[in-house]
């Protein structure tokens, strides 16, 4: 059977490799609404299924077994766990209790949330779910040509991203009141600044809330959403190439396609550097918050290896 001329380009991100990022809107009618899920929606509700369903299986793999087991019942059952067993103890013991010593407890399940949900959302954009779609729906010669449901990541859509970042803005403010009361946090705005200060730093401090938030939305959002894109214009010359020129474009191809790889591998791991610094900027500025009051960080200690800061509850570590 011969393909569609038009199916190596839609495996190979297309003439638009923008189409790898933007999202497909009313793909799943609400009944009774008018309205509609779109792409980025369904995925992001399958990612947060799966997300939860994974989590939970491994907290049980972690958790300790029954007494008959002996010793062996604090042992995590499965190399998965084990993995993320240790990224957890990572993040805890470098970033979470470092920052925010005698908090720690209580955001940890909040930042360890908001790590692994980001990482999931970042995975899972790098399946190739849409061109799946496009190959088996232009196969089965759907009318109105090739389609998709779902796929792309919803992390690359700056109303996730958005939403995280205000989750996260909400609660940084919220605790920083519960630390330091509501004087001790308008107080913050001085930025440190004596009372006669206020008319320059009030401004300028309320400018940087405001940026923080920002801040980590547009970088998950512009980092998911630049690679997707760039990887989607590589790969698109490995069919774009013979196309142009024929035999003669072979040589572009195998590079494009040798590059394809190499540029996957490395989104792999900025969908884990993106995680981590969501979340390390987010129990930094808890952390600000939190200890503003104890007179500007005065407590705190320089870095000495004999006697890391983070074995000092009250003073949290600077970058």
């Amino acid at each position: 059977m011969t393909l569609p001329l038009h199916i190596p380009s839609l495996l190979a991100a297309g003439a638009n490799p923008l189409g790898h990022v933007l999202d497909k809107p009313d793909k799943l009618p609400i009944p009774g609404t008018g309205y509609g899920l779109s792409m980025n929606s369904i995925t992001l509700l399958v990612v947060t299924a799966i997300f939860i369903w994974v989590m939970t299986v491994v907290a049980r793999a972690i958790a300790p077994g029954p007494e008959s087991e002996g010793r062996d019942r604090y042992v995590t059952r499965g190399r998965f766990a084990h993995l993320i067993e240790v990224i957890v103890v990572y993040l805890l013991d470098t970033v979470i209790r470092p920052q925010l010593g005698s908090d720690a407890k209580r955001f940890a399940p909040f930042l360890l949330t908001l790590f692994f949900f980001i990482l999931f959302n970042n995975l899972f954009g790098l399946i190739p779910l849409m061109d799946l779609q496009y190959l088996i729906t232009s196969l089965a010669g759907r009318e109105g040509g090739p389609t998709a449901w779902i796929g792309g990541t919803a992390t690359g859509r700056l109303a996730v991203t958005a939403g995280l970042a205000l989750t996260a803005f909400i609660i940084w403010n919220i605790n920083g009141i519960r630390t330091g009361g509501l004087g001790g946090w308008a107080h913050h705005f001085l930025g440190g600044g004596p009372a006669y200060l206020a008319p320059i730093m009030v401004p300028v401090e309320i400018v940087g809330t405001i940026v923080k938030p920002a801040a980590l939305a547009v970088r998950l959002f512009a980092n998911m959403t630049a690679g997707h894109v760039l990887l989607a214009v590589i790969i698109g010359f490995t069919a774009a190439a013979p196309r142009a020129l024929g035999w003669l474009g072979a040589p572009i191809t195998v590079v494009a396609a040798v590059g394809g790889v190499l540029i996957f591998f490395l989104e792999v791991f900025v969908a884990f550097l993106q995680a981590f610094i969501f979340m390390f900027l987010t129990t930094l500025f808890i952390a600000q918050l939190a200890h503003h009051h104890h007179d500007d960080h005065a407590g705190a200690e320089a870095y000495d290896p004999e006697h890391p800061a983070k074995h000092d509850a009250a003073a949290p570590v600077t970058v």
